[in-house]
């Protein structure tokens, strides 16, 4: 699920150091399900490339 810039401004940098551990593991495991075939969305990856993009560009300017 992508979460908006605005919304993570919002939140503190505890949540979003716990959110970025959280979709890079779902990254990981993204990465496991694409490699064995059990992946239906490829597109997912992305999405949750993006998402850790976004956190990581937002606790730099906290």
């Amino acid at each position: 699920m992508l979460i908006k810039a605005k919304e993570l401004r919002q939140k503190s940098k505890q949540e979003l150091e716990i959110a970025l551990k959280e979709n890079r593991e779902k990254l990981r495991g993204l990465k496991f399900d694409l490699a064995s075939k059990k992946l239906k969305n490829a597109r997912s990856i992305g999405w949750t490339k993006k998402q850790i993009a976004r956190i990581l560009t937002i606790l730099k300017q906290i």
